[in-house]
């Protein structure tokens, strides 16, 4: 399993180009091809990730190995999740410095962005597919990205904001 644990999360790790919430796709494949936890689980996970200080991609990977296989589960994944980026990161920077005036490769990360934008975009859909499924939800939904888009308040502040309301409504 701790193998199982280790490579998933590699492959996650090395293709999950452009943040944490990319990973969410990964995730949720693997909630589909193994028993580690549920869609929903998923879920509790993401919220619990966001509201968790650190790298929501690491917050997620720690906290799915650890609900997989306990407090080695959780390093198994973590681990496997970050060594990917460290050793990318550690040839780009060699890489970077020779190449990083060339148009090949302006070209290639501009043309990376509209993949990584899809990826978050599909990771939205699949959790507004499992959270979005009552008037409550879809009106908070709808209140929050408003009060997100119009008043700019610091995050932290919403996701307080949001476990109140959660509370108060017993949602």
């Amino acid at each position: 399993m701790m193998s199982a644990l280790f490579l998933e999360f590699f492959k996650i790790g090395l293709f999950s180009l452009g943040g944490g919430m990319v990973t969410v796709p990964f995730l949720f494949e693997l909630s589909y091809k193994y028993s580690w936890f549920s869609s929903q689980e998923l879920i509790d996970m993401i919220a619990i990730a966001e509201s968790s200080p650190g790298p929501i991609g690491v917050n997620m990977a720690t906290y799915a190995g650890f609900k997989t296989s306990g407090i080695l589960g959780g390093l198994v994944a973590t681990f496997g999740l970050v060594v990917p980026s460290l050793i990318i990161i550690i040839l780009i920077a060699k890489v970077l410095e020779k190449y990083k005036d060339s148009d090949f490769f302006k070209r290639l990360m501009y043309a990376i962005h509209p993949a990584v934008i899809a990826l978050i975009l599909n990771a939205g859909t699949e959790i507004g597919k499992l959270v979005l499924i009552n008037t409550w939800a879809i009106s908070i939904c709808i209140l929050f990205w408003g009060a997100i888009h119009f008043i700019k308040l610091h995050p932290i502040l919403y996701i307080i904001l949001g476990g109140i309301i959660g509370i108060a409504l017993k949602l």
